[in-house]
């Protein structure tokens, strides 16, 4: 069996690779679980020498890494550069911090001495998606080995090439043999992976279906799972927001990675005051983006992941579409880029709930425009969602902004005058069918360790 890496770009295949046989897999597993009975011991200090180091090697690699992703899931190089220069910033984040945010904590009791004290857990088994073929990872990464765990990452199999340079970063670093490590499998092989003694705990990021099937298989093992599943974020419009900013921020976050992210915006809620004038104030901005290749300086927009995923979307796209919705910008496949990954910025209005771009996660360059009544009505109708990532409203009524964000919206990030984004220094994850547990800041590091209670009388 092969893993293929494929340019979304033109179709044609960049590298086949040998996908690592049962035997394979389980000799890395232990390794990995040999390295972790001696990175578990090292100190916080040494730990940290070696992170600052890594996010040394991100930086000098930062242009190859960045033609990496271009090659294998067709992101626009400048987009890929500042995808590693985040990954360069979480890991000196860690470096920095992860020692304050694992020391023992004194509690008074009755005993001579009591605290909790934060200890690794082991060897953490991965599986992330290819948007951000990079960030995805370092973000567990760097905390998970800071807190003294080792890692085995199964990547997506249409990002092998960027899977293996993580690997080998780690290694040019200077880490431990085996402390980091890349399984070259499918995902009909993960279920043995989870299964297995040596592996403690598991992170996906991914689609909701992926998140259900490792969940139940990792409950049934009593095993810890951390959860960054899809997202149908709303972003509310109010009839007192700065239209013309917040027409930048929407187009910015819905197009962001070609319109493949979890955390971009879904849905756009419009009070029915300023509906049509944000909607052609949206619409002029989405045209000023240019789509091209992903090599191209003036390249906003690069193909989608996959073909597949294109076809995928364009079929949601014209189901909406049967269903009543207006298509007022783009819909179709560029007739030039037909034989590959390529779909135009698209705007839907007129969404109701039953129609796709209401109830499913739209993974691409199309906005789904509702009309909102009032305040409450559009409060309502972004809360109308089984996903839970996230969600901003725009208003220059900063008090109301706060008090809607901070109680109203029911995620696990909500932003007012922003767009929603990832940031080292704050935990990032969902509720509902958006996943659980939290990634970044302090939060995120306190997810995969033990947290253990030590009582001297």
């Amino acid at each position: 069996m092969s893993i293929q890496s494929i340019n979304p770009t033109n179709g044609k295949v960049i590298k086949s690779y040998k996908e690592d046989p049962e035997n394979i897999v389980v000799r890395k597993i232990a390794q990995t679980q040999k390295a972790w009975l001696k990175w578990r011991e090292s100190s916080f200090k040494a730990r940290a020498i070696l992170m600052l180091k890594l996010a040394d090697q991100l930086h000098k690699e930062r242009v190859h890494l960045a033609s990496l992703m271009a090659d294998e899931m067709g992101k626009p190089l400048k987009d890929g550069l500042a995808e590693i220069d985040k990954c360069a910033g979480v890991c000196q984040y860690y470096a920095n911090e992860a020692a304050a945010f694992l020391e023992d904590q004194l509690v008074e009791t009755e005993a001579t001495k009591s605290y909790v004290s934060f200890q690794p857990l082991g060897v953490v088994l991965a599986i992330m998606p290819w948007n951000f073929p990079y960030w995805q990872v370092f973000r567990f990464l760097a905390p998970a080995l800071m807190a003294g765990n080792c890692g085995l990452l199964k990547h997506a199999s249409n990002v092998p090439g960027c899977a293996l340079s993580i690997e080998k970063m780690i290694k040019d670093a200077g880490f431990p043999v085996h402390v980091f490590q890349t399984l070259m499998i499918g995902s009909k092989a993960v279920s043995e992976v989870i299964a297995h003694p040596d592996v403690k705990a598991v992170t996906l990021t991914g689609s909701t279906d992926a998140g259900k099937k490792v969940a139940t298989q990792a409950a049934s093992l009593l095993k810890k799972t951390v959860l960054e599943l899809g997202g149908s974020d709303p972003y509310i419009v109010l009839e007192d927001a700065d239209l013309e900013m917040a027409a930048d921020i929407c187009v910015n976050s819905r197009l962001i990675n070609n319109g493949q992210s979890c955390i971009s915006a879904k849905r756009f809620i419009l009070v029915k005051k300023i509906e049509k004038e944000f909607t052609a104030l949206f619409m002029q901005k989405m045209k000023q983006r240019k789509l091209g290749g992903p090599f191209e300086v003036s390249t906003d927009l690069g193909p989608m992941a996959r073909a597949d995923l294109r076809d995928q979307l364009h079929e949601q796209v014209q189901r909406n579409i049967a269903m009543g919705a207006k298509c007022i910008l783009g819909g179709n496949i560029p007739a030039f880029k037909n034989k590959h990954a390529y779909y135009e910025p698209t705007i839907l209005t007129g969404i109701k709930k039953g129609m796709p771009a209401y109830d499913e996660e739209l993974f691409g360059p199309v906005a789904a425009m509702l009309s909102a009544k009032d305040t409450e009505h559009a409060i309502s109708l972004a809360n109308d969602t089984t996903f839970g990532l996230g969600a901003a409203v725009f208003t220059k009524n900063g008090s109301l902004g706060e008090e809607i964000a901070r109680t109203k919206l029911q995620a696990g990030s909500c932003f007012v005058n922003s767009l929603v984004k990832s940031d080292p220094r704050l935990p990032f994850g969902g509720i509902n069918q958006s996943g659980y547990g939290r990634e970044l800041g302090s939060f995120g590091i306190h997810e995969f360790v033990n947290i253990k209670t030590v009582y001297i009388k």
